[in-house]
């Protein structure tokens, strides 16, 4: 394998591959802090996962297994507040993307045949970037939610101090 490859080859080669996880690693960074102001937005009685655990999802391979757990409980967490607070959601938001992404990441990290693999990393992919949008666009209804609650009160106030 050493004629094949020349030194100055290889420390090219290593150079990209520790640039790449650097760039994977501030990505997962990036998406895991995303889950988690999603998951401040939410009352703590209706969080089934801590706002730092979203954390773990930068750490590699353990990556694998939290995915799914970071789908069922971000789901349930928003399910559960949806409900608490009256807006009219799909049931069990953000469940499906999720779990459609963390099976697909397993298979992209299992030590299958090469078509498998690259299939595992295309709808890898694609889910992981659907699943980051439909989690930011719940992060931004709660939000929202918030400033017209906000609002709302300072309406209620103003109203009794007119009386």
């Amino acid at each position: 394998m050493n004629d094949v490859i020349s030194p100055e080859l290889a420390a090219e080669l290593t150079r990209i591959g520790i640039f790449f996880f650097i760039v994977l690693l501030v990505i997962w960074l990036f998406f895991a802090n995303t889950i988690r102001s999603t998951l401040k937005l939410i009352a703590k009685e209706n969080q089934c996962i801590l706002p730092n655990q979203a954390w773990f999802l930068a750490i590699p391979f353990f990556n694998i297994y939290w995915n799914f757990e970071v789908a069922r409980r971000l789901s349930y967490s928003l399910n559960n507040e949806f409900y608490d607070r009256k807006i009219a959601v799909e049931e069990q938001p953000t469940l499906r993307a999720g779990l459609t992404y963390a099976w697909s990441y397993l298979v992209y990290n299992f030590p299958l045949p090469a078509f498998w693999r690259m299939l595992g990393m295309i709808v890898s992919l694609v889910y992981f970037i659907t699943y980051w949008f439909k989690i930011n666009q719940y992060r931004v209804l709660l939000i929202e939610h918030n400033k017209w609650l906000e609002s709302e009160q300072n309406n209620l106030n103003r109203d009794a101090d007119e009386n």
